[in-house]
């Protein structure tokens, strides 16, 4: 039996073990998120949690790196816009 997660929307299939970034690119997704000046598209860049072009927003959690989150089953990933939310102060 195979875990999914929903990113955007979509159903995607992920390995038990992989972060979401990894589950990400596993499905072809090589951006998801905008920054906050430009709103320049963003995806993993160092993959180990250094930087933060990665954040999506996992069950309504904004700000998440997906490079570190493990992928769960069930949990609904969007891509985030800016700071995902303003009350943050990012």
């Amino acid at each position: 039996m195979s875990s999914t997660l929903t990113f955007d929307g979509r159903e995607l299939p992920f390995s038990e073990g992989q972060s979401i970034a990894a589950a990400l690119w596993s499905a072809g997704v090589l951006t998801w998120r905008t920054t906050r000046a430009g709103g320049a598209p963003r995806g993993a860049f160092c993959g180990i949690g250094q930087c933060f072009d990665c954040l999506v927003t996992v069950n309504g959690r904004p700000n998440r790196r997906a490079c570190l989150v493990p992928a769960r089953s069930g949990d609904t990933v969007t891509p985030q816009e800016g700071t995902g939310r303003a009350a943050l102060g990012c």
